[in-house]
Formats: C-alpha cells, sequence, structure tokens
C-alpha cells in the first residue's frame, strides 16, 4: 500500500512537472514579431489580421509599429528594430544594394497613388477624371500667371511617392523637373498642406484622397495610379532574413494570413473597415470614412508580388539613372513567389 502512494506521488509529480515544461514550451513557440508599417490603405491587409485575432491564433504575437514613411521604417529594418515592413518598395531596393537579406513576400495594394490638384491649378479639369489638355502647357501657363513655381507635395526623397512623382512627370509628361517644385513632407504633413493650399497638387493615395475631396469638393485628379504607372507598386510585405532560424518559424504563416486578409479586404471592405479604422483613424475617421475609402480601392488589393515585378524595375532604372542607386540588380532576385505560391488560395 505504502509502495503504490509513493508511485502514486511520483506520478503526480512527473505529471506537474511535464505539464510545466510543456507549457513554457508552447509559451516560447509564440513568435514575437515586429512590423513595421505606415499609416496608409495598402496597410489594411496587417490591420485585419492582427485585429481578427488571426495572427495570435497562429502563435504569432504581433507588434504594429507606425512611421511616417517608408524610409524611416526601412531604416528601423536594417538596425533590427523590426522583423517585418508593411511600406513601399522602392526603399528595400536602396538596403538591398548594401547587402541586406529582405524579400517581398506579398504585396498589399498596388496602384495606390494618384496625383490631385487644387485651387488654380485644379481650373478647368473635368469633375470625373484627368484632363486631356497636355501637363506641360498646364505648368507653363500656372507660372505665368502665378509669378512662381507649381508646389507639389510628395514624401521624402527616396520614397515611392517621390519616385513615382518624378518618373510619372518626365518618363510619361516629358516634363522639366526643375519647372515644378517638390515638397518632401510625412503622409499626414502632405495631406495638411494640401487642405491648407500651401502645395497646389500632391501626391496622395486612400484614406487622404477620400478625406480630401470630402473637405474639398473642388479637387481634380491630374493623374490616376494607372495613369502614373500600370500595375504600380504600392504597399508590399517585406520580411529581413526570412530564412533564418529565428524568422523562418514565422515568416511563411506570416505571408499566408496576409494574402487570405488581403483578400478579405478586397472582397468585403465594409467588414474589414472597422479593423482598418482603428488604426489610421485616430479618433478623427470613422469606419464610415474608411468604408469608402476601401470600396474605392478594393479592385487594388491584390497579393500576387509578380504584378509589380515590371513596375519594380522601372523604377528601379530610373533610380539609378538619377543617381539614388549604383547599379541595377535582378530584380527578381527581391521577390519570394514561391511562399505566395503555396500560400494563395
Amino acid at each position: 500500500m505504502r509502495l503504490t502512494h509513493r508511485v502514486k506521488r511520483l506520478a503526480a509529480t512527473v505529471t506537474a512537472a511535464a505539464a510545466l515544461f510543456f507549457g513554457a514550451d508552447q509559451a516560447a513557440m509564440a513568435a514575437s514579431v515586429r512590423v513595421g508599417y505606415i499609416p496608409v490603405l495598402g496597410s489594411s491587409a496587417l490591420f485585419v489580421l492582427d485585429g481578427k485575432g488571426w495572427a495570435k491564433d497562429a502563435g504569432i504575437d504581433l507588434e504594429l509599429v507606425r512611421f511616417s514613411s517608408g524610409p524611416q521604417a526601412i531604416q528601423a529594418l536594417v538596425s533590427g528594430r523590426i522583423d517585418a515592413y508593411v511600406a513601399g518598395i522602392l526603399p528595400l531596393l536602396q538596403v538591398r544594394s548594401h547587402g541586406t537579406d529582405v524579400k517581398v513576400m506579398a504585396t498589399g495594394a498596388i496602384e495606390e497613388l494618384s496625383v490631385v490638384a487644387r485651387g488654380a491649378f485644379a481650373a478647368g479639369i473635368p469633375q470625373d477624371g484627368p484632363s486631356a489638355e497636355p501637363l506641360a502647357g498646364r505648368i507653363a501657363a500656372f507660372t505665368k500667371a502665378q509669378g512662381r513655381r507649381l508646389r507639389i507635395a510628395a514624401q521624402p526623397e527616396g520614397s515611392v511617392p517621390d519616385t513615382l512623382l518624378r518618373f510619372w512627370l518626365t518618363q510619361k509628361e516629358k516634363q522639366d523637373i526643375s519647372s515644378v517644385e517638390i515638397v518632401g513632407l510625412g503622409i499626414d504633413a502632405a495631406q495638411q498642406a494640401f487642405l491648407a493650399g500651401a502645395v497646389d497638387a500632391a501626391v496622395l493615395r486612400e484614406p487622404a484622397l477620400t478625406v480630401i475631396r470630402s473637405r474639398l469638393p473642388e479637387t481634380r485628379t491630374l493623374a490616376t495610379g494607372h495613369d502614373m504607372l500600370p500595375d504600380q507598386p504600392g504597399s508590399v510585405l517585406a520580411i529581413l532574413r526570412p530564412s533564418s532560424p529565428e524568422h523562418a518559424a514565422w515568416a511563411a504563416k506570416l505571408t499566408g494570413l496576409f494574402v487570405k486578409a488581403t483578400a478579405f479586404v478586397s472582397a468585403h471592405p465594409d467588414e474589414a473597415a472597422p479593423y482598418v479604422s482603428k488604426e489610421l483613424g485616430a479618433g478623427l475617421l470613422g469606419p464610415d470614412v474608411i468604408a469608402r475609402a476601401l470600396r474605392a480601392s478594393a479592385d487594388g488589393f491584390v497579393s500576387d508580388p509578380a504584378r509589380i515585378v515590371a513596375g519594380t524595375k522601372a523604377l528601379q532604372d530610373f533610380e539609378v539613372s538619377r543617381g539614388l542607386l549604383r547599379s541595377a540588380a535582378p530584380v527578381e532576385d527581391l521577390f519570394d513567389l514561391v511562399t505566395w505560391r503555396q500560400a494563395a488560395p
């Protein structure tokens, strides 16, 4: 009897120790992942997969870190302060040229950016679309009438909005870049500068476009995202060292969730709106405004990174021509298309 009692006590002790051991092991298995993002609609998939609890259910403990521009986020990525990045692709070309191991796993959106105008520069542009009038003539007429150069808000040099604006002006519109003044600002600051009339035009994306059109109905579109560059590279999910042991444990799972969430946002913009509004609204933009912006952008929520390879190459070549990149590297090496194919429905 005493022996049986001792055996039972020993078994109970072993069971308790095993529970503690495996419980600690399971806790250790929950991957802590810091994801940097910029506050634009192209980051919506990230907000949905986090807000709906998909990441937590998959054993990923997400920490979302907000930045005001892609170049800021990329500095954090290179220094290891974040593990992944949802923002523009061009800063990734810069760091890759310096040997950083980073891969684009999926896209969040394409053709995000548009150029809008206000005030005297917008006069005569149809409300339902870009003007048929050549841009060079419109800029020349504005400069002569106003006695100054046209001011266009973008983001800091090296960002997608800045490079894409310069690409569109020089390559598509054959415009002398010195004839305009490009003002590099953060995302929120660019929107405020446009609303305040401090600039005549701006490169913006949702939800800023929905906000300014509701507050400033005379806003006109100079160029849509497709006009600027078909399949224009937008927000992407990129992961630092995705094949390393510490990141490989969650990289494919996070990519799969991002692909799933991107499809959800495109198909169910109204259902996605509360999750997106929580991250982008900051108490100022309600789910109704965000829902309108999501519906307007629904066709642009695309997760296939292959769609943006050609556009990325065009912008890389343009940055090389401007001296921002030392040389053109094979763009295909920046993308992990295999993981996306495995994650795609």
